[in-house]
């Protein structure tokens, strides 16, 4: 199959490129510059512009849609919010404003989304797909990220919407940072330490990708997180002792995490206990990894 990828490069598209290639499929890229890179075929687009090579959409089978500006690349002023938001959005209007026109042969769409849509803390209440929508930065973003979606959806194109948890890599995102200092004998929990990560491996995700993909039965909105969200605390002590490390010092005061990231703080002082019921019961996809440890000595081979 010709599967098109937006945001190919980012964290979770280079693994899930990786993973489609070993299965024999062909990965086409979005990119803003054309370029070769390997067996991926790159096709260009401008979003801002509104210019997307019409071949890309007329050839492929199926497409993934990751791209987005980092949320916690930089802090939160109005224009990067914007920036933020546009990223998800504009890019699916583009998409569904051409494949309106074209004779394309799209059998199915999976976009990513963020357990972020019910808000950044909601402290240790279950969430499913059913829980409501938050109401702070994040929130909105997904919201208006899965928005975006439904015209696709309207085109009579089975769409899947995957709400991503904390994703496990030590390639990038949020895992290096947080063992960086644990590394050298300097981890501890964040604020409180009681509110709950809920994670998946970067792998498990992008099997899930795959399995939503070209799966018919699947569509509409899964959280796509492991079985055992573990609150921060916690997190710090399995990885302190992943990586042979002690534990020592007293939990990073919230003020301080405050004053460093300013509203961006919320992401690491908030949490979210997710269940992934849903995506259990109504599919057959299996994890990988569903043990917090078992994932961290995978990723750094301990």
């Amino acid at each position: 199959m010709n599967i098109l990828i937006t945001g190919g490069t980012g964290l979770v598209g280079t693994r899930l490129t990786e993973l489609l290639i070993e299965q024999g499929h062909s990965v086409w890229h979005l990119s803003r510059k054309a370029q070769q890179r390997g067996n991926v075929k790159t096709f260009v687009w401008d979003i801002d512009k509104g210019f997307i090579d019409e071949e890309a959409l007329l050839g492929a089978d199926y497409i993934i849609h990751l791209a987005g500006a980092g949320i916690a690349d930089e802090r939160w002023t109005p224009e990067r919010k914007k920036e933020i938001i546009d990223s998800r959005t504009k890019s699916l209007g583009l998409i569904s404003q051409k494949l309106k026109t074209l004779p394309h042969k799209i059998q199915g769409f999976v976009s990513a989304s963020g357990i972020g849509f019910y808000g950044t803390d909601t402290g240790s209440t279950i969430i499913t797909e059913e829980s409501p929508a938050g109401n702070d930065f994040v929130a909105e973003c997904c919201i208006l990220w899965e928005k975006a979606s439904e015209p696709i959806s309207e085109l009579g194109i089975r769409t899947t919407k995957l709400r991503i948890g904390i994703v496990l890599t030590d390639k990038g995102g949020a895992l290096p940072k947080m063992a960086t200092p644990t590394k050298f004998g300097f981890g501890a929990p964040l604020g409180t330490g009681e509110p709950f990560l809920s994670w998946i491996h970067i792998d498990d995700l992008c099997r899930l990708f795959i399995h939503a993909l070209f799966t018919p039965s699947i569509q509409g909105v899964f959280n796509a997180v492991a079985n055992n969200p573990v609150n921060n605390r916690t997190f710090n002590q399995v990885l302190a002792r992943v990586l042979n490390r002690p534990l020592w010092l007293p939990n990073v005061p919230s003020f301080v995490l405050k004053a460093v990231f300013g509203e961006m703080a919320s992401i690491v002082l908030g949490g979210n206990y997710v269940s992934n019921k849903k995506l259990k019961n109504e599919t057959s996809f299996h994890f990988q990894f569903n043990d917090l440890e078992t994932a961290l000595r995978d990723i750094f081979k301990k």
